[in-house]
């Protein structure tokens, strides 16, 4: 498994998703996963509150295959927004973006539900569809729970979205912060110096301080800090600014300038670059987007 597989397990089994997975699917009766954006299992089967017919159709290999097709488009439609798509059966499921900085790592995923009530013809059309791969669903078992799918209005989906897209960034600070912490089996020496920038990160930080706070030279520690996290000195502090301006970022009555010289920049310019760089965004679209999130009802 890569670092960005791990990195979605640990936050696949944190408590703060435990918990929002939960009280999304008791909420909205929708099942919803936290996947990577390329898999090779249906992403929704097996989870609470799995549309029955879906569960039917993952049964059958050719079918399965056919909505895995599905699953890998919707995921790289995905990679920078979120997504809505509806199946070859009529059923609709949407994606949110996951991000580390600008990277996407996986993808918030609900749905198999319909946008309007299930009719005959339109069961005889997921029929055909079938019966093109060489399954038979013409029978009362995938009727009913065909009929069963739950619906949702558009209104209803926009509101999902802005819930998703609300707790993807929540999953994004989470996968920055795990990724900036000690691993257990790092240096004292290395751990000890992550904290000393956790603890100064809004000063002005060099890498002779840093190293000199720990009690090595500079070529030793900037050459272990690197084997041993991955990142130089000058990333890893940046991204820890980074993380706590976008944090302050929720505090709508905070300037731009004000949260960027509070979290350690000197510069207005050098703050909104590295910004854009580690969250692919500027500064000022990243709150835009976040504080337009109103939920609809």
């Amino acid at each position: 498994m890569d670092a960005n597989g791990q990195l979605l397990e640990t936050l696949i089994r944190s408590e703060m998703f435990q918990n929002y997975e939960r009280a999304y699917t008791e909420t909205t009766g929708m099942p919803v996963t936290l996947r990577p954006v390329e898999t090779w299992q249906l992403p929704l089967h097996g989870k609470r509150r799995e549309n029955p017919f879906c569960s039917i159709m993952a049964e059958k290999s050719r079918t399965c295959a056919a909505c895995l097709q599905t699953q890998e488009k919707l995921a790289q439609d995905a990679m920078e927004a979120p997504c809505l798509m509806r199946c070859a059966y009529g059923l609709c499921e949407l994606a949110v973006p996951v991000k580390l900085g600008a990277q996407t790592i996986g993808v918030l995923q609900t749905g198999q539900v319909m946008r309007q009530k299930p009719t005959n013809a339109a069961f005889r059309r997921a029929v055909t569809k079938a019966n093109e791969l060489g399954v038979d669903i013409d029978n009362a078992r995938a009727r009913d729970a065909f009929f069963l799918t739950p619906l949702a209005s558009q209104k209803k989906l926009d509101s999902v979205t802005t819930l998703l897209s609300i707790f993807a960034e929540h999953l994004s600070i989470k996968s920055n912060q795990i990724a900036i912490q000690a691993a257990n089996s790092e240096p004292p020496v290395i751990t000890k110096a992550k904290q000393y920038i956790l603890d100064h990160h809004t000063e002005e930080l060099s890498l002779g301080q840093v190293a000199a706070a720990v009690h090595t030279s500079i070529f030793y520690f900037c050459k272990l800090f690197r084997k041993v996290t991955g990142t130089t000195f000058t990333e890893f502090v940046s991204r820890t600014r980074i993380e706590r301006a976008k944090t302050l970022m929720l505090n709508a009555n905070l300037r731009v300038s004000e949260i960027a010289y509070e979290v350690g920049f000197q510069s207005l310019t050098h703050f909104n670059r590295v910004f854009k760089k580690f969250v692919g965004e500027a500064p000022t679209e990243y709150r835009a987007r976040l504080h337009s999130s109103d939920f609809k009802s």
